[in-house]
């Protein structure tokens, strides 16, 4: 299936760009990861002027130290950034670019793990992936083939649950929700494997039982990353290293579509709100480019009314 991708004029060189998101007020953000200072992770959340281009630091989260490497990025609806960090865990960006680490250890005591990415459901909950080790102090590690990969929420922006562990890198996430807005079905991404999971929403920190959702294709090093929902459900899903966005129907399986990106390393697609123009982040160059999809995104728990 054929839809341009355009590079627009959007920057070239952000390390590991990352984390598309649009705040209340249109402001584009991502993140740029992998940059160090001094031999220390570094990384910052950006502002990108989609008029001309240019980046600006919006916050370059350190903690006792030690620098983050931001991932995944999510609004709610007071306009703050919520950040799965490889490093910090969970951050709370305010609007000014102001920050709080949200906690070090988890519900039942234990030390957080490092995230990669987060969504909003409409009731509010934020879901978290979190592939890496301990967060710092510890030393950084990832689950590529041991697999202590987690899944976390967070419900009432404040209590942090780890809802399932023994992931090789749980990467993108995903909530499906039915037709009356309520939360159905989370989708979590596996890289390795390339496959994605799911679980029923029971309600806010509950799930039912992981049960396989779909698979995508390609005998390449990578796999599902970063995904975003269309308005009828459908499912745009990075597969990181093999050049495609594939497109999976609200019933998972094998992809009905997919999309043939001008680039190796899809890493993260995102919606602009109200339209059916998506922005995509890649790693190959480190850049930014958008498309035009048949169908708009799904609203954005930011966006919605209260359900």
């Amino acid at each position: 299936m054929s839809f341009p991708l355009h590079r627009s004029c959007h920057p070239e060189n952000i390390p590991g760009s990352e984390g598309p998101v649009f705040d209340k007020d249109g402001r584009f953000f991502m993140v740029a990861p992998e940059r160090t200072k001094d031999g220390q992770f570094a990384g910052d959340i950006l502002q990108i002027n989609l008029n001309d281009g240019k980046p600006s630091v919006h916050c370059a989260p350190v903690v006792d130290g030690v620098g983050g490497i931001p991932a995944g990025c999510q609004c709610d609806k007071d306009n703050n950034l919520w950040v799965a960090d490889m490093r910090l865990g969970i951050l709370k960006i305010q609007p000014d670019g102001t920050f709080q680490q949200l906690c070090k250890t988890d519900s039942d005591g234990r030390v957080m793990q490092g995230c990669n990415d987060c969504i909003y459901d409409y009731s509010g909950t934020l879901w978290v992936t979190a592939p890496a080790g301990d967060i710092a102090p510890a030393p950084f590690r990832r689950s590529m083939e041991e697999p202590f990969g987690s899944v976390y929420c967070v419900v009432n922006h404040k209590d942090v649950i780890r809802i399932d562990t023994n992931y090789r890198f749980s990467n993108g996430i995903a909530v499906l929700h039915s037709n009356d807005g309520r939360p159905k079905t989370l989708i979590v991404a596996e890289t390795p494997t390339k496959t994605l999971w799911q679980y029923d929403i029971l309600g806010p920190g509950k799930v039912g039982p992981k049960k396989f959702w779909g698979k995508l294709p390609g005998d390449h090093q990578g796999g599902p990353d970063g995904m975003d929902f269309d308005e009828d459900n459908n499912l745009l899903v990075t597969n990181h290293g093999s050049s495609y966005i594939e497109v999976f129907s609200p019933e998972g399986g094998d992809p009905i579509a997919r999309i043939k990106c001008p680039f190796h390393s899809p890493s993260n697609v995102h919606f602009q709100p109200h339209t059916n123009i998506v922005y995509v982040t890649e790693h190959e160059i480190h850049g930014l480019w958008k498309f035009e999809w048949k169908r708009k995104g799904k609203l954005q728990y930011c966006d919605t009314l209260s359900f």
